[in-house]
């Protein structure tokens, strides 16, 4: 309920109740729009301290979890963290996500394409599981992505969340679909065959050849010894985020409010979960 709901709750309640009449004679009734104004302030007080609660414990899961999986050491900006848990936790709301799995694999293709940039964590367990390399597409750019598309046939990485699907052999072997979740962004990963798979050209050999790795035709592609582990782990609905600090990307997955209501309700449903933890 937000403060809007709780205020007009307040201001219904207190609209149809009789003033307290003193006792004390010689004094005079509290009147009611008094008694009214007090008791709206305290609920908005309740609800801004009880907000601020929750996003305080959010912050400090987020930063607390990042620390002890020493993600910074392995070269994960905060910020992408971060972002990626805001959208994780709305997937999770939105229950298009599994609700038996807390696997979040990030990317972030703002590095360029000779350092590991992918990083598959599990959240509940505070554990990085993987930390690999990753290939962007040919038409983003060649050592670094600086392009991306939504388009078919334009052979560019798209940005924003997915949720990983089934496996099929294809011709790269092993291969998982994904399912974008950001309109406008990467809603055309179906239809694109935008996949994660094996791809020789993305190995340390590769790099120390051509100086980068090599590049897909927008899919995420990864080392061939790491790609049956790695989607054994991710498939079956986890979330995937695609970063690559460009202003131009927008989410409706990146609202933190509806980030904090899942948040609340984990936190007060599985409070050995969460609470002792944070």
């Amino acid at each position: 309920m937000n403060k809007f709901h709780l205020l007009s709750a307040a201001f219904f309640l207190f609209s149809f109740t009789k003033p307290a009449q003193s006792k004390s004679p010689g004094l005079d009734v509290i009147p009611s729009t008094l008694t009214t104004s007090i008791t709206t302030e305290r609920v908005v007080t309740h609800v801004e301290n009880k907000e601020t609660v929750v996003e305080r414990a959010f912050d400090e899961f987020i930063e607390n979890s990042f620390d002890e999986m020493d993600l910074r050491g392995k070269g994960l900006k905060l910020s992408v963290y971060r972002n990626a848990m805001i959208g994780y936790q709305n997937l999770k709301r939105s229950q298009k996500i599994s609700p038996s799995k807390s696997i979040l694999t990030i990317v972030d293709f703002s590095k360029p394409s000779r350092h590991k940039r992918l990083w598959v964590v599990d959240v509940k367990a505070r554990k990085l599981l993987f930390h690999t390399y990753v290939a962007h597409g040919q038409g983003s750019g060649a050592d670094m992505a600086t392009v991306f598309s939504n388009n078919v046939n334009s052979h560019q990485s798209s940005l924003g969340f997915y949720v990983t699907s089934n496996t099929y052999m294809g011709k790269h072997g092993l291969s998982l679909k994904l399912h974008g979740m950001d309109p406008g962004f990467n809603s055309k990963a179906l239809a694109r065959a935008i996949v994660v798979h094996g791809a020789d050209y993305v190995s340390k050999d590769f790099i120390k050849q051509q100086g980068r790795l090599g590049r897909s035709h927008g899919c995420p592609a990864l080392p061939t010894e790491l790609n049956a582990e790695i989607i054994k782990v991710i498939k079956d609905r986890t979330v995937l985020y695609i970063d690559a600090q460009v202003s131009s990307y927008s989410s409706h997955l990146l609202d933190k409010s509806g980030a904090l209501m899942q948040f609340a309700a984990e936190t007060k449903t599985n409070p050995a979960t969460f609470q002792a933890r944070i």
